[in-house]
């Protein structure tokens, strides 16, 4: 057969016509063209694997690994449930009812937060029942904080599932810690089951707590914002704190410190009544350390913790003074409202509307200094500034904020605790 050759594994070995010739080269030119695309694209996904966050769709919180391994860890055992509205699933299916359907585990007890075990409560909670499992819900926000001796007769291991916001005086925190050291107590594991920092878990910001002022709105000396998992925080109070708790931290999977909530694609619940979404749960660190000093932060309108004001504050003026202070991240916008409940119920108010930019480049606590600055320059002796030491919990910075000095400074005067702090924190992250 004229022009014809022989094809053997290596391409073309003989060929008699000219243009047959060139099929070789441009088979071995055609192979080593896809072998380069191969590489390349190999590079490109591990240069983007390492770039980009993974993929929202992926992340899994503790409740998911738990339920993917058939909630083996929890075989055999008599379980309570420390968990609110936010404990659920990727399937929006509440750990209560997880857990009460598992096969091999008895859920025996639940214990809720502040809010209570619907997060639907502003108020000290009573104990109750819950009507779809019958079970006993114990509330640690009510006559006691902790678990009581009877509260934990029966229970072989604590199960800790609730969404915190990342902030130190948010009770969630606390409610853990002080179930850990009554777990370590009656001799009982201690189960956590991860969730993200919704800020993130990079940015460490605000005052450290006095050692002397810890209380249920501080339950250790860390900073404002943390930027640690529940997890990361039970194994360092475990450690620090020597409580002597038998600890175990079910993690996270697909989940990195540069993610912010809606970076994860779990769905956002509602912590507590007045933390309606993610931009106020951002704001919310600078702004609510300012309720204590007289002003409203929005609880009983419909955007709290997005907006701030009072009778005596005007508006337009308190708004041109912040923007003039060009505070990163944030714009100020005049607002006029009237609170339907908390401070200044019925009384029509003046504020500012905090408009959320770029969530990166905002330094919460600089923006709330920035704000009690303005408050007590534009409004002496209306804001007070003292009161806010139950959520600031660092006698030195108030007494800075007191002397007038600039937010930037106030800010830089926490660099050594703040620096001392993530070398100590480093040792209990679980996640890169």
């Amino acid at each position: 057969m004229t022009g014809a050759g022989k094809f053997g594994n290596n391409g073309w070995t003989s060929m008699k016509h000219p243009a047959m010739r060139l099929r070789k080269s441009d088979a071995n030119t055609g192979r080593n063209l896809f072998l380069f695309r191969l590489v390349l694209s190999a590079f490109i996904c591990v240069y983007l694997w390492i770039q980009i966050p993974v993929s929202a769709a992926q992340t899994m919180t503790g409740i998911d690994v738990l339920e993917a391994e058939k909630f083996a860890s929890l075989a055999g055992k008599r379980v309570g449930l420390i968990t609110n509205q936010t404990g659920i699933d990727r399937q929006g299916r509440s750990t209560i009812d997880l857990l009460a359907h598992a096969r091999g585990v008895k859920l025996v007890a639940l214990f809720s937060p502040e809010h209570g075990i619907r997060g639907a409560l502003d108020a000290r909670v009573p104990s109750s029942t819950d009507e779809a499992t019958g079970l006993p819900i114990y509330s640690l926000y009510g006559e006691t904080e902790r678990p009581t001796d009877a509260m934990l007769a029966g229970v072989d291991i604590l199960v800790f599932d609730i969404q915190d916001a990342g902030v130190r005086f948010y009770t969630y925190v606390t409610t853990m810690g002080y179930a850990m050291e009554e777990a370590a107590a009656h001799h009982i594991s201690f189960y956590v089951l991860d969730r993200p920092d919704p800020l993130g878990g990079d940015r460490v910001e605000g005052p450290m707590l006095d050692p002397d002022r810890t209380n249920f709105l501080g339950y250790f000396p860390i900073p404002v914002r943390m930027a640690m998992t529940l997890g990361e925080m039970a194994w360092m109070f475990n450690s620090e704190k020597k409580l002597g708790c038998d600890l175990h931290i079910v993690r996270m999977k697909n989940w990195r410190r540069k993610m912010w909530f809606s970076d994860t694609g779990l769905r956002w619940v509602d912590p507590s009544p007045n933390l309606r979404s993610v931009a106020a749960g951002i704001l919310y660190p600078g702004l609510e350390i300012l309720q204590e000093g007289g002003v409203s932060v929005g609880r009983g309108t419909e955007t709290p913790f997005e907006i701030i004001g009072a009778p005596w504050i005007r508006g337009e003026e308190f708004a041109a003074y912040l923007n003039r202070r060009a505070i990163p991240g944030v714009r100020f916008e005049p607002r006029k409202f009237t609170p339907d409940s908390g401070l200044y119920k019925g009384e029509s108010c003046e504020g500012v509307h905090v408009a959320l930019g770029d969530r990166t480049a905002l330094q919460s606590m600089r923006m709330g200094f920035e704000i009690a600055v303005a408050l007590s320059k534009l409004y002496p002796g209306k804001f007070e500034s003292a009161k806010m030491i139950a959520l600031l919990g660092n006698g030195a910075t108030l007494q800075q904020l007191q002397k007038g000095r600039d937010p930037a400074e106030i800010v830089s005067s926490w660099n050594s605790d703040l620096e001392a702090f993530r070398k100590m924190r480093a040792k209990y992250l679980l996640y890169r």
